[in-house]
């Protein structure tokens, strides 16, 4: 089994930062998560969930355009973690952000299986 467990979600002042962490784990070898693309979405109340941005395992990055300038991923590949930091937060920022990680691996015994975590909670307020 794959787990995904996102933390560092908190209150945070409009216009404040914040980062966030992700921390893959399984519970055999055969998932290698060197070899998972890996990305964040985050999901306001009542609205769909939405891509931050990702990092594909061969270390291309994407980040949505409308948030490139705030916001930045990284990735270490020996602790099999997974961050995205976050500036100048706005109000509008406040949801609810979780961890993805996509088998991307032809050769991977679950190739093409998607897992998430629960979810870690950022609230921007006044």
């Amino acid at each position: 089994q794959v787990r995904l467990v996102e933390s560092g979600g908190d209150v945070v002042e409009l216009g404040g930062s914040l980062e966030v962490a992700c921390q893959a784990s399984a519970d055999d070898i055969t998932h290698i998560f060197p070899l998972y693309d890996m990305a964040w979405y985050r999901q306001i109340p009542g609205k769909q969930r939405e891509l931050i941005g990702k990092i594909a395992r061969d270390g291309e990055m994407v980040i949505e355009e409308s948030m490139k300038d705030r916001f930045t991923l990284s990735r270490d590949k020996t602790t099999n973690t997974f961050s995205l930091g976050m500036t100048r937060l706005r109000l509008e920022d406040t949801a609810t952000y979780f961890c993805n990680a996509r088998s991307s691996w032809s050769l991977a015994v679950d190739y093409g299986e998607e897992y998430w975590g629960v979810g870690t909670l950022v609230t921007v307020a006044k």
